[in-house]
């Protein structure tokens, strides 16, 4: 078990809460840390800005660069009316920014290597764009199924194209961040379990761990950096799409 890769995926029930309703509401193991991301981002960023100063001091300089870098993807996707989204948007990137940081340590558990918490952010975001998109523009937000200057023989395949591709939207975002956190986490795991299997084996399992643990430390590094990039790819989408609901015309 200590070699299965899968194992670390596992959910498990913390306090089960069955059989409410029909539905299963046990507090789980992805359920603490998500509770204990929430709580880490909301501690950092309360602490770091509390006595915020004129001239920040190190933490604080982080969570400025964290507001700008965000604030910047949304004005550049979006221009600057995409800014009255920017909790939401500044919110989703620091918590799958933290989530996967956190999936990184020894026995914690990775909140973005589940499909359902993947798919229900992606949700969250493409529901935001119907629902303030109609709330903003009416029935003119379908304008963002019809790109201008289509003829008019082709306006059904095209509407039927745009359509897909629109669904598909929270499909991409929620498997592109699941899949590559997977991926890069199973990959980490049989790497470092043929380590531990090779350096059972006395001194020649020894020296023939030597690279599968350069592998180790190589991959932990590139999985840091795919932490990072998977919360800029998902928030830069989300920015993306929220362009369409303040601008749905093409």
């Amino acid at each position: 078990m200590a070699n299965d890769p899968i194992h670390q995926f596992q959910i498990n029930k913390i306090i089960p809460i069955e059989n409410v309703g029909g539905l299963d509401l046990s507090f789980t193991n992805a359920s603490l840390f998500m509770v204990v991301t929430v709580a880490a981002v909301s501690g950092f960023l309360y602490l770091t800005t509390a006595n915020r100063g004129l001239v920040p001091g190190r933490m604080q300089s982080i969570s400025e660069m964290a507001y700008e870098f965000v604030a910047s993807m949304l004005r550049d996707a979006a221009g600057t009316q995409g800014m009255r989204f920017f909790p939401f948007v500044f919110s989703l990137f620091m918590f799958v920014l933290v989530a996967n940081l956190f999936g990184m340590f020894p026995y914690f558990f990775t909140v973005t290597s589940s499909i359902i918490v993947t798919f229900a952010l992606s949700i969250l975001v493409i529901g935001t764009v119907v629902v303030y998109g109609f709330m903003k523009h009416g029935a003119k937000f379908l304008g963002l199924f019809v790109p201008d200057g289509v003829p008019g023989l082709l306006v059904p395949l095209v509407v039927l194209i745009e359509v897909i591709s629109f669904l598909s939207r929270p499909i991409s975002l929620s498997v592109r961040l699941f899949a590559n956190m997977l991926a890069g986490h199973i990959t980490l795991k049989v790497f470092a379990g043929f380590v531990t299997s090779l350096t059972a084996m006395g001194a020649i399992g020894i020296g023939g761990a030597i690279l599968p643990l350069a592998m180790t430390v190589a991959l932990t590094g590139l999985e840091f950096l795919v932490a990072f990039l998977q919360a800029y790819v998902f928030a830069v989408l989300t920015c993306m799409y929220l362009n369409d609901a303040l601008h749905p015309s093409h």
